[in-house]
């Protein structure tokens, strides 16, 4: 994974709550196991129209919406089934973060296993966030090393992540990285069991 410190980034605003898995990536869509090309099937039911053309009245088709790394949400983002094609699709888009007052917990998992930062924020925080990127181009800024989010206007507010993730993303380690950081002493362990064995 990429190592994550701090980035400025485009928001784009969804003021919707219980957003499920089943909505970020439509289950007709989960025949690959690679983990790149589900971007373009990201919100697909709701940035499409029935015969295929853009739904211009969807929030992420909106101009000032392209080129957008942040993602504020509304409460309970990532309901729904576990499927781990959710945060590929997310990541593929673009999104780096996501801000909401709450994830549910298999999601924010799957998103932090990902290299995606799921930022959990007051509601009020986040209605705020959510109303100045609501139709107009906004920036915000993320420190991982920090655990700030802030912007040019004097928002600024503060996040906890745990130890273990925190320490993930700025290595940009994955779980099976982890484990080759303690390679030497796996394979002392082994050399001494594989010579006990002979």
């Amino acid at each position: 994974m990429t190592r994550f410190t701090e980035m400025k980034g485009k928001v784009a605003a969804m003021d919707r709550t219980n957003v499920d898995t089943d909505q970020i990536i439509p289950k007709q869509f989960l025949k690959k196991i690679e983990k790149t090309g589900f971007g373009q099937y990201l919100f697909y039911d709701w940035r499409y129209k029935t015969n295929g053309e853009l739904n211009e009245e969807f929030e992420l088709n909106h101009p000032d919406n392209e080129g957008t790394s942040i993602l504020i949400a509304n409460e309970n983002f990532g309901c729904g089934s576990s499927r781990e094609h959710a945060p590929w699709a997310l990541l593929d888009y673009g999104f780096k973060v996501l801000i909401a007052p709450s994830f549910a917990d298999i999601f924010k998992q799957n998103c932090l296993k990902n290299g995606i930062l799921p930022i959990v924020l007051p509601e009020e925080d986040v209605t705020y966030l959510l109303t100045k990127a609501s139709g107009q181009q906004y920036e915000l800024n993320v420190s991982l090393e920090q655990k700030m989010v802030y912007d040019n206007e004097g928002f600024n507010a503060s996040f906890d992540i745990s130890p273990y993730w925190y320490n993930m993303l700025l290595n940009g380690w994955d779980e099976i990285e982890l484990t080759l950081q303690l390679e030497d002493s796996i394979r002392e362990y082994e050399n001494k069991h594989i010579d006990k064995a002979i």
